[in-house]
């Protein structure tokens, strides 16, 4: 081979070149029509110019004989997939509508013909419409739209944005908390439920609409970040509310007459909220997340509960399960069983729930952690996204009724890409005897002869797992780079029961740190790994993790800190959702917690990461960690470094950042755990 031909060969894996990389298709969401047939996912790739994701709606083959084919395209993309019971596909899109000369930059409601053709739009809001959802026999259409709290229709709302845009307006007078959430501003307009039926029109021009009623135009804020359902009839629509509460507010349960739009409290307890309702097969009951609210030394609990909508009465069916549901529970269709997922022991498998018994049963027991559950209509499968540290997000099935089995891979849309290592699981012992659990990713060749430089990245949330694959912080780009990656799951963490998050709640430097480094004292030892080459990475509550660790330890070559908290007592009041964080973040806590009275003993070299778009945790975190970095230092020989992107947010999600996020990243350790010379990524010199 020549010099010329090592140069034009392609990588061994996507993970050995990031233009590769951010070039992967990445599937999400799972959508299957009413007679069970057709399976909906959503696959996101690049532009032509490579500056930006755009989602186009795919075909899935539910028995996995057919290839997945292309049903959408568009430079806009398409979302929120939701089918008629005739068949015809409803998605959400801001692509130009062929038949009006309005330039529309809103999602608008598409439809999409059973038999094929062409997609049209059926309904349009001056602020757009998302969150489709459909009766599943009467087909009853709900959706929600942005809409200015004086608009009384569609046209008043209309020219409420034009006369703002006109003269340039973009203020805005907040009379309640909260004012903004994760990377966008709340307000001047508020969401609103509206519902209407696809009304019939001229067959052969095929003119049908759906016209959409406002059921909420004095909501206000009540519908912020609803979840909500629609019974098979139509007529019921149940919803989460928001209610106030001291400094914010807590989500209760409403019912709504899908017609009138007449509304009734369903279910309100000042200690509990309720989220992602849904609606059994015969409308007689809603099965809900219920989660008890937590208190500075309590966590709360979260448990699937159904809701009676004749008296609103609850019943916990989960109570004595020590795990917490994840995503919302999905009624099989004779309504006498829940499928619901959990996190547990760094896997999400399925569960069946018995609703008359409360018996748990576990029907997957591989590796993975599965989302977007439906339920076929027949009772027979149940149809999911799977993904694990092994594998990225695509469709599979299982029997609805067999416990302990391996879900059958459909025939997905994008390839399962090669991996540049191996997964091994490992664990150790905590100083009070708790097991502490990760996953340790490995370069090929990784031996006692070669051992692996380390890599320590810890998880966010805090209550959370590394059982998932993500494109965000994606272990196996380090490893194609030849560093191991531990993924551990410390104190605070999801899916070993709820003594183990009160191990570290309230007291962040505490458990989930010393697990930490018991987890690290134990891969060390390892003979494959180099314990002389080591650093830590942290995102988020990762982040401050990381954090705390530099100023507890110099045992780590270099650090990572990626949209970290620093500094707890300005951290509570500045994010987006102060007040659930003041529930444990009490004075006392954060002073017992916080960093940054420990940066006089930081040693170890950090690449502080933060968007300027970040309100979960606020920029200010990371420019005054950077500023008592630097004070430290008499003159600019400080061997710290800031990354600063002006328009990402929590996470760094636009292709080109990714890259350089990624870059930056593994010239900073390539230079303190390799020993490299320091080289600037090229589009940051």
């Amino acid at each position: 081979m020549t010099d010329n031909d090592a140069e034009t060969s392609p990588p061994p894996t996507p993970f050995h070149d990031l233009d590769a990389y951010v070039a992967m298709p990445r599937v999400s969401g799972l959508t299957l029509s009413p007679d069970g047939r057709r399976l909906v996912t959503g696959v996101a790739t690049l532009n032509p110019e490579e500056t930006r994701y755009v989602t186009s709606l795919w075909e899935v083959d539910p028995a996995g004989e057919r290839p997945a084919r292309r049903l959408t395209r568009s430079a806009k993309g398409e979302s929120g997939a939701a089918y008629l019971p005739d068949g015809s596909l409803l998605f959400c899109s801001a692509r130009p509508d062929p038949e009006s000369s309005d330039d529309d930059e809103v999602p608008m409601l598409w439809l999409l013909p059973a038999d094929g053709g062409e997609a049209r739009v059926v309904a349009k809001r001056p602020g757009g419409v998302g969150g489709v959802a459909v009766a599943r026999e009467a087909g009853t259409v709900v959706v929600s739209s942005d809409t200015f709290p004086s608009a009384t229709d569609a046209e008043s709302d209309e020219a409420k944005r034009k006369e703002r845009k006109e003269k340039k307006v973009s203020a805005v007078l907040h009379e309640s908390y909260p004012v903004r959430y994760w990377d966008h501003d709340l307000g001047p307009d508020r969401p609103r439920l509206l519902a209407g039926q696809l009304e019939p029109g001229n067959d052969a021009a095929d003119e049908r609409a759906v016209e959409l009623r406002d059921l909420t135009p004095d909501a206000g804020r009540a519908f912020e970040r609803a979840s909500y359902d629609i019974s098979a009839d139509g007529t019921l629509i149940v919803s989460t509310w928001n209610v106030p509460r001291r400094g914010g507010y807590r989500q209760a349960l409403v019912a709504f007459d899908a017609t009138t739009g007449e509304r009734r409290m369903l279910a309100d307890e000042a200690d509990y909220e309720y989220g992602e309702p849904q609606i059994s097969p015969d409308g007689t009951t809603v099965a809900v997340i219920r989660q008890r609210s937590s208190t500075s030394d309590d966590p709360g609990d979260r448990n699937i509960a159904v809701v009676s909508v004749a008296d609103g009465s609850v019943r916990e069916l989960t109570a004595a399960w020590d795990l917490w549901p994840g995503s919302a529970p999905q009624w099989t269709p004779d309504g006498t069983a829940l499928i619901v997922t959990a996190d547990q022991n760094g896997r999400g498998p399925v569960f069946r729930l018995d609703v008359a018994t409360e018996q748990v049963t576990r029907l997957t027991a591989d590796d993975y952690t599965y989302s977007d559950v439906c339920v076929a209509p027949d009772g027979q499968w149940v149809y999911a996204l799977r993904t694990s540290y092994v594998e990225p997000m695509a469709p599979v099935r299982l029997a609805v009724d067999v416990a302990d089995q391996n879900s059958e891979s459909l025939r997905g849309p994008a390839p399962v890409p090669e991996l540049p290592g191996t997964l091994e699981e490992i664990e150790t012992a905590a100083d009070d005897g708790t097991r502490i659990r990760a996953w340790l990713a490995l370069p090929e060749g990784t031996s006692p002869e070669a051992p692996a430089p380390m890599l320590l990245w810890i998880h966010g949330g805090p209550m959370n797992s590394w059982n998932a694959w993500s494109w965000r912080w994606n272990p196996w780009i380090m490893v194609a780079h030849g560093y191991a990656v531990l993924l551990p799951d410390p104190a605070l963490s999801t899916g070993y029961g709820l003594d183990f998050i009160r191990r570290g709640w309230g007291a962040w430097g505490q458990a989930p740190f010393t697990d930490l480094m018991a987890i690290t004292d134990a891969t060390v030892a390892r003979r494959d790994i180099d314990d002389n080459r080591t650093a830590a990475m942290g995102g988020s509550f990762g982040g401050y993790m990381a954090n705390w660790v530099a100023g507890q330890t110099d045992r780590f070559d270099a650090i990572v800190t990626h949209a970290s908290l620093w500094a707890l007592d300005d951290f509570g009041p500045t994010t987006d959702a102060a007040w659930y964080w003041v529930r444990e973040m009490t004075p006392q806590m954060a002073e017992a917690n916080s960093p940054h009275h420990h940066v006089s003993a930081i040693e170890t070299p950090m690449l502080v990461i933060h968007g300027d778009k970040d309100y979960r945790v606020p920029v200010g975190q990371a420019l005054r960690l950077w500023f008592e970095l630097a004070y430290q230092f008499e003159d600019d020989s400080l061997p710290h470094k800031f990354l600063y992107f002006p328009d990402e947010n929590h996470w760094i999600l636009t292709p080109q950042h990714a890259k350089i996020w990624y870059e930056t990243i593994l010239a900073f350790l390539e230079h303190h755990v390799l020993g490299k010379d320091w080289e600037t990524p090229s589009l940051l010199r």
